[in-house]
């Protein structure tokens, strides 16, 4: 129970942040400029062909028809592995990240950044729907192969794996030009809410099903 109401806490905490920011892109947007400016700055540098290239390779595996093919693979793989719990959690939160990210850009309405776009998006900048859709997705194959792979070693190098390429997707958004960081933040704030509070219950069935027999 104490570790439900932890992860309850920082899901709570997670989805705070996203609603101030909201508040303030809703109604205050000037007051992030100082925060954003700065560092898209930092991240865009001179714009090196080399690393445009990189961040473009990056940001387009989470294109939709991309996500959503590699994410029926994995989930076909699962269930194939009688891994079924996780397999609903990656189509279910695939399912998700698309529901909120249609209704979240639809309430906030915010105008992507008024600079240099390396690649080409349409629609609103808040949140960043590729970063809100990486957070859901490669944090949820964190939490399965975490628990999945018994080699300590193994278990850490495909942790940092797939937290580096998350990182570097959201780092891609603002470098790329299609979005403000406070979008990226945002994202990666519901990301971060709705993993944390949905793990307890989805640990809990996991348990419930491999000791009914209905899954490894």
């Amino acid at each position: 129970m104490k570790d439900k109401q932890t992860f309850m806490m920082k899901g709570s905490f997670a989805l705070l942040l996203f609603v101030i920011l909201g508040y303030i892109v809703k109604f205050y947007p000037n007051m992030l400029i100082g925060f954003d400016q700065p560092i898209q700055t930092a991240i865009r540098g001179d714009l090196p062909d080399s690393l445009t290239f990189l961040f473009r390779t990056i940001t387009h595996l989470i294109d939709i028809p991309v996500i959503i093919t590699w994410v029926l693979i994995v989930a076909f793989i699962f269930y194939r592995k009688q891994w079924k719990l996780e397999s609903y959690l990656m189509l279910g939160n695939l399912t998700l990240a698309g529901i909120l990210i249609v209704t979240f850009k639809n309430i906030y309405q915010r105008p992507r950044p008024e600079i240099v776009h390396l690649v080409e998006e349409k629609g609103f900048s808040f949140p960043s729907g590729h970063s809100l859709a990486v957070t859901l997705m490669v944090g949820s194959l964190i939490v399965i192969l975490s628990q999945r792979i018994k080699n300590t070693t193994w278990r850490k190098v495909v942790q940092i794996l797939l937290s580096l390429y998350l990182v570097s997707v959201l780092v891609s958004r603002v470098y790329l030009g299609v979005h403000y960081p406070s979008d990226v933040i945002a994202s990666l704030c519901v990301g971060l809410g709705v993993l944390f509070m949905e793990f307890p219950f989805y640990d809990k069935l996991r348990f419930q099903w491999r000791f009914k027999g209905k899954q490894k």
